[in-house]
């Protein structure tokens, strides 16, 4: 496979004229070279990332005898940092542009598998692998994203998008079960496995060619003019997309963190396996599907309509039985469908800033809202369950889910670009 550009910037090339390509399906330009790499790399690195990390609690717990309290602050830490180091992807970028920012967080993460290794017998070799693996995330990902979409049209960038979270959500759904054999029987070979397909990735992508992104005349982090979007910048209706963004995890991650312990007893193990699979391939599929859709609403027409399905949702859960369960979990992945991607699409429009800052910055939101989830969300689900009735955890959330879109798009719509709020995000 070519990774060759006609016109030097990432993706760009088969949007132009003069290509002599036939367009798509829908009068798309195809994929090109570097962008078809980035989406398989995207799979093969979630794969292997996801093959390891769900397991952590279980390493750092049975086989290295941390303490689960001990355990649990190790994961919070790294999880801080997967998610708010994501704010540094764009001076990092800026400063070496996108394709040394992602060889660079590959080596990070390479590096970090390698020391899983020799770390199965040493508890501190463990934990700093584990931050090596999480600050390369947090690095890549803004840097991918921004590769991507780099010098596409805004009319592209949701086919773009969804197509990146699919690659990301299929890898997720299939890492955990691949690993499942290996993880506690054999973990050095799953970890020398993970490190050298991190170190093929790696390699193709020294092979990516370097865009205008990658090349700062001024150490700048900004995007050429050109390749902005056009409406960069201008003023839009609706709430501030990292705004949005916070409370979009926070609602969701009640569905991520506390479904088990609600499904499980009042169903089984392997129902809830099953939903929790049968999620993932509804998300790889419906979400390129529903892509234009998304991107075609307005701000507003998207919170409602995402909230609303989320709501929907956790009331589906809180009526209980199989039924309910499997079509409340549909009902979640089309929220989250419709407010993730419409969140990174507002963002990017409204920004004046490089695509590697924003992502970035969307990083830094879904972490404060994964955290404040689980903060309360231990609390309610407690509560709820002192109180005799789980059900009513559900019912609370959902009622969170129908008020949220109503402060949203209360508030006045902010004036100021997007960029030029960075630093108080």
């Amino acid at each position: 496979m070519s990774l060759r550009r006609t016109d030097g910037a990432p993706g760009a090339g088969a949007d132009r004229g003069g290509t002599g390509r036939a367009p798509g399906r829908r009068g798309h330009p195809p994929l090109t070279g570097p962008q078809r790499f980035l989406l398989g790399g995207s799979f093969l690195i979630t794969l292997g990332s996801f093959a390891v990390l769900p397991y952590m609690s279980v390493l750092l717990h049975q086989r290295l005898g941390l303490g689960l309290g001990t355990v649990g602050f190790v994961l919070a830490v790294a999880s801080l940092i997967q998610f708010a180091g994501g704010a540094v992807a764009g001076p990092v970028t800026g400063r070496i542009g996108l394709r040394r920012a992602m060889l660079l967080a590959l080596g990070l993460r390479t590096a970090g598998f390698a020391a899983f290794v020799p770390g199965l017998t040493s508890p501190v070799l463990a934990v700093g692998a584990l931050l090596l693996v999480s600050a390369g995330a947090a690095l890549y990902l803004p840097a991918n994203k921004a590769y991507l979409v780099e010098g596409a049209p805004e009319a592209r960038r949701p086919r773009l998008l969804s197509a990146s979270g699919s690659a990301f959500n299929a890898g997720m759904a299939l890492g955990p079960p691949a690993a499942a054999p290996l993880v506690m029987g054999s973990p050095g070979v799953l970890f020398s496995c993970v490190t050298v397909l991190f170190a093929l990735v790696g390699a193709g992508h020294a092979l990516l060619p370097a865009g205008a992104a990658d090349r700062p005349a001024d150490g700048s982090s900004a995007a050429p003019a050109a390749d902005r979007a056009p409406e960069a910048g201008a003023p839009r209706p609706g709430p501030s997309p990292f705004v949005v963004t916070v409370l979009s995890v926070y609602a969701f991650m009640f569905f991520q963190h506390y479904l088990a312990l609600y499904a499980v007893p009042r169903t089984s193990a392997a129902f809830y396996g099953a939903v929790l699979t049968g999620y993932a391939a509804l998300l790889v599929v419906a979400q390129p599907l529903l892509a234009e859709r998304v991107a075609a609403l307005s701000y507003p027409a998207a919170l409602r309509w995402g909230f609303g399905a989320m709501a929907a949702g956790m009331a589906a859960i809180g009526a209980g039985g199989h039924v309910g369960i499997a079509a409340g979990g549909a009902l979640l992945c089309l929220g989250e469908i419709v407010l993730f991607l419409k969140n990174d699409l507002e963002a990017l429009a409204r920004s004046s800033a490089a695509p590697a800052s924003v992502f970035g910055r969307q990083r830094l939101a879904a972490g404060i809202g994964a955290f404040a989830s689980g903060v309360v969300g231990g609390q309610l689900y407690g509560a709820a369950e002192s109180a005799g009735s789980a059900r009513a955890f559900w019912a609370a959330v959902c009622l969170q889910c129908l008020l949220l879109p109503v402060f949203l798009l209360r508030r006045r719509p902010a004036r100021d670009p997007e960029g030029s709020r960075a630093g108080a995000g």
